[in-house]
């Protein structure tokens, strides 16, 4: 490194900076007269360029940072983070990071979901506890429960995750996306080898590592057949 560039900080580089530098924070009494509800100040920290709509409860420990927008009748916290990020109405935000992401209204996120940057949630969808989701649209109506990564992907509507799928979408070297199409149920345990595509209505068997495109109305099982080795133990052990 030249004399004349300068290393970036870890504080330079996170979404928590705002925090380490000092900003201007709004005064939670005044959005109390706004009709924002905050029923417990502890904890509470809220950018003063936040728009947060009547009805919205903002509850302990929950971080607003710069360029948020909360919808009307929203439930945000406890203990969430938020910076860069539009909350439709009536959406619960509960334990969870969200950054440079869009939700929807009637959706719900977390516990302990992380959104990260090009993440875009549509109207009543779930995702879920230890989800998480990176540069990517979810449609309207999906799940994603719980314990599953969805990077570099387009999602359709009322699409189904399973228990610990994985989009798996770096190489090494380069980034590629995954589609999945309206209606589709991915089973539990399946990876997503992006480049590839999951039609409608198609489904994935659990513990399937998808290759290939799935066509609509089909399914696709990719593992491989159980084989039981009778009567066989460790060599130790005989």
């Amino acid at each position: 490194m030249s004399a004349n560039e300068k290393k970036k900080s870890p504080v330079e580089s996170s979404p928590f900076n705002e925090l380490v530098n000092g900003f201007n924070k709004k005064d939670l009494n005044e959005l109390v007269k706004e009709g924002v509800i905050i029923p417990d100040f502890t904890g509470i920290i809220i950018s003063d360029d936040a728009v947060i709509g009547t009805g919205t409860v903002i509850l302990p420990n929950t971080i607003i940072l710069s360029k948020v927008e909360i919808g009307e009748g929203c439930i945000i916290g406890p203990s969430s983070v938020l910076s860069d990020t539009k909350v439709g109405n009536k959406t619960v935000i509960n334990f969870s990071q969200c950054f440079g992401s869009k939700i929807g209204d009637n959706t719900t996120v977390g516990p302990y979901a992380h959104l990260r940057p090009g993440s875009d949630i549509g109207n009543s969808a779930r995702v879920g506890n230890f989800v998480e989701i990176k540069n990517s649209v979810i449609g309207d109506g999906s799940k994603i429960s719980h314990l599953t990564y969805v990077g570099d992907s387009d999602v359709g509507k009322n699409v189904n995750f399973g228990c610990g799928c994985v989009t798996v979408n770096y190489d090494g070297k380069n980034k590629m996306r995954t589609i999945v199409e309206d209606n589709a149920f991915i089973g539990c345990n399946t990876n997503l080898i992006a480049p590839v595509k999951v039609g409608k209505n198609a489904y994935t068997a659990a513990g399937s590592t998808i290759t290939e495109d799935v066509p609509d109305n089909s399914l696709a099982i990719a593992r491989e057949r159980q084989v039981n080795k009778e009567n066989w133990v460790r060599p130790a052990d005989r």
